[in-house]
């Protein structure tokens, strides 16, 4: 029998807390993000069809032309400017923040303050 990691359990337990709280709509979508140890995605839901409206990554085809390491801050923020850019595109201003059971600090912090600035609303 395989141990659970005990920092994946409470994240997970985190998740499911906030998730019942949390629902994105057509007009204002759940704007999620995910974290690996190397990369950093985020994608718009809209919950009541079922339906990704809009999904950016660093390792979207924009992200190609940034240097560096895609698992750090700075790249958290071009993947946030990058999802308020698409999600304007589609017509969409505003959105519901789901940190997906991580802490607001580090990269999900640069993230949801790289698409404040770049024109969301939360």
């Amino acid at each position: 029998m395989a141990k659970t990691n005990p920092r994946l359990t409470a994240r997970l337990r985190r998740k499911k807390q906030i998730r019942k709280k949390l629902s994105g709509t057509t007009t204002r979508p759940r704007l999620s993000v995910f974290r690996s140890t190397k990369h950093i995605y985020a994608q718009l839901i809209d919950d009541t069809s079922g339906v990704t409206v809009a999904a950016a990554s660093t390792l979207s085809p924009e992200m190609k032309d940034h240097e560096g390491y895609n698992g750090n801050a700075a790249a958290a923020a071009v993947v946030g400017s990058l999802i308020a850019q698409k999600a304007q595109a589609v017509g969409i201003k505003s959105v519901v923040f789901d940190r997906n059971g991580y802490l607001f600090h580090g990269r999900v912090k640069a993230l949801a303050d790289a698409a404040r600035e770049a024109g969301l609303d939360f």
